[in-house]
């Protein structure tokens, strides 16, 4: 597949088949994300690949709404920022989440972001501290997204052409 037929390709998959993902595919997820760009290459960000069945239905809880595909996955992927580096954090961690979807498409694998930055665990908790105590992150780091991996259980047809929003270009001025 080129780049093009995955870009029309990739969907957020929300729901997986019971399968472990093999050792080699979550390397190249690895290397995809660790390739991935900051700002002044500052190499800010930090990643936790959750395979652990519990702490994956415990991440399922990371949000009010939304989160709970996580607990079907085979695979999650905390995407870390240091504010503290970096003030581009956010946009940095975004272009890791999108790399390591498109990875995952080019595995057979699906993905969906779940954003987890300034949205609710709960009515007193934020998602993002629920997130840091599961996962024993340091209070100077910023949990932007987990990203939910594994083989798909739907299958979602390709974005079509005629599907594109040409209205959104603009050439030259608004």
């Amino acid at each position: 597949m080129n780049f093009q037929e995955l870009l029309f390709q990739r969907k957020s998959i929300r729901k997986y088949l019971d399968k472990p993902i093999e050792s080699e595919k979550i390397e190249a997820l690895k290397r995809a994300i660790l390739l991935s760009p900051t700002g002044k290459r500052k190499n800010h960000w930090d990643f936790i690949f959750v395979e652990n069945k519990a702490t994956l239905t415990s991440l399922a809880d990371s949000k009010l709404h939304g989160s709970k595909l996580i607990g079907n996955a085979a695979l999650a992927v905390a995407v870390i920022g240091d504010n503290d580096v970096s003030d581009t954090w956010i946009e940095d961690c975004s272009i890791a989440s999108i790399i390591l979807q498109l990875q995952a498409e080019d595995l057979g694998l699906g993905s969906c972001w779940v954003q987890i930055h300034k949205r609710p665990h709960s009515e007193e908790v934020m998602s993002e501290e629920y997130v840091r105590i599961l996962l024993d992150i340091p209070e100077t780091k910023n949990v932007l997204s987990i990203v939910a991996i594994g083989y798909p259980e739907e299958k979602r047809p390709a974005t079509k052409e005629t599907d594109l929003l040409w209205n959104k270009i603009h050439d030259e001025k608004f």
